[in-house]
């Protein structure tokens, strides 16, 4: 019996699984981020090579809350919509009412399944009359060109296509506008125009996921690393600083702001159906517009709330102590298990030991007092068993002016 020789599989599995030679994908700023790596904490964030931190993740936080920090958001997933259905089509798609939405517009937004559970949320802008950018966490389309039939419209996958950047922090507007952006001083809160770069255009809106003062830039792949460069020339004398994830995420916690599949479980990652949320079990529900027409969940979200029939509420929480509480159980009484601690920090900006946690109604609803934590806490190489107190609490956990302030502040 003759064998094929072991040298001609491999180049032709090698072209056929290509992936396990290059498992993570680079982004357009790769370059720039490999060269100012010094921790070596990378991490995937679907798919790319991302940065958990790049030279310490305490002092990145503070570069948000002090001064400007530039984070790559290429790897988020972003998907373009054009055509004459657009408007009608996102309409049907989303919880809120996109007929209100006007062009260089920007709102954050979330969408269902039939059942009314949560696929995923983010952020959706309007380019222009018949022409959208959506955001978010998770990969859905096949999802989307299967809710497109009978719209006229097309529906692209552009993540690989547009490099992405957030600029933050106090300073992120003196920077864009030592940076030559002309203009850009008139942007409102979720308010996005298009300046010229080199031979083309970037797209800057007035977002982010910091809570603060900040910016989110698109631009073509192409472009991405003149873009970055313009950015330090023009940030050097103003501290700017390139941060990875951990930095952002304390930043988000601090702005009370949530994660799909790491806050909630999306509707098409769940493998129990007792995972899965609704919009008003996540803190969403102030997006449902029950004015506009029919959009995928109403009859079910309508029917949940009706026959009262929503089982989790999404809450903050404040903790005694000092030491984050990531992952711990909640108890009331401290003996009942009523929910979980999905993501946790000492706040340095607010002095405060916070957390988002899901709790099991009536608990963080119409029941809010007695409630503990557990917490494991690592001391001398024994972990220690803490159970601190807890009190549910506003989100966001910080509210800063200058986010909000027209015309952005020159720090």
């Amino acid at each position: 019996m003759e064998h094929t020789p072991l040298s001609k599989l491999l180049p032709a599995r090698t072209r056929k699984q290509g992936h396990f030679r290059k498992p993570l994908i680079a982004t357009p700023f790769q370059p720039r981020l490999e060269a100012l790596m010094q921790s070596e904490e990378w991490h995937a964030w679907g798919g790319y090579k991302a940065p958990m931190s790049l030279w310490d993740e305490e002092l990145e936080y503070f570069a948000i809350r002090s001064q400007a920090a530039l984070f790559d958001i290429s790897p988020m997933v972003k998907y373009r919509i054009d055509g004459p259905d657009a408007e009608a089509y996102l309409d049907r798609l989303t919880l809120r009412d996109v007929t209100r939405l006007k062009p260089g517009r920007v709102h954050y937004t979330a969408w269902c399944d039939d059942e009314g559970h949560v696929l995923d949320d983010g952020t959706l802008f309007r380019l222009a009359q018949n022409r959208f950018r959506l955001c978010c966490q998770e990969r859905h389309l096949p999802w989307l060109l299967d809710s497109a039939i009978g719209f006229d419209v097309t529906v692209v996958e552009e993540t690989e296509a547009v490099a992405a950047l957030a600029l933050q922090g106090p300073a992120s507007f003196a920077v864009l506008r030592d940076a030559g952006f002309e203009g850009v001083e008139a942007l409102k809160v979720f308010d996005l125009a298009e300046f010229a770069h080199e031979t083309g255009t970037v797209t800057i809106s007035r977002t982010g996921f910091t809570g603060d003062l900040g910016y989110e830039l698109f631009i073509e792949a192409k472009a991405a690393l003149s873009l970055w460069d313009r950015l330090f020339r023009a940030g050097e004398r103003r501290g700017l600083r390139a941060i990875g994830y951990a930095a952002l995420n304390r930043a988000r916690i601090e702005a009370g702001l949530i994660v799909a599949n790491a806050d909630f479980i999306t509707a098409d990652h769940a493998l129990r159906a007792d995972r899965t949320r609704m919009p008003d079990e996540i803190g969403l529900g102030f997006m449902i517009d029950f004015k506009k027409g029919h959009f995928n969940g109403r009859k079910a979200i309508e029917r949940a709330r009706f026959k009262k029939q929503l089982r989790h509420v999404l809450v903050g929480l404040e903790i005694e102590g000092n030491i984050p509480a990531e992952h711990a159980i909640v108890y009331h009484k401290g003996k009942r298990e009523v929910g979980l601690v999905s993501a946790a920090i000492w706040s340095p900006l607010a002095k405060r030991n916070i957390a988002i946690a899901s709790l099991e109604r009536p608990y963080g609803d119409t029941v809010t007092e007695d409630l503990w934590v557990e917490i494991y806490a690592m001391r001398e190489l024994r972990y220690e068993k803490m159970m601190k107190r807890a009190k549910v609490v506003a989100r966001p956990f910080i509210k800063l002016d200058r986010r909000t302030a027209n015309p952005p502040g020159d720090f």
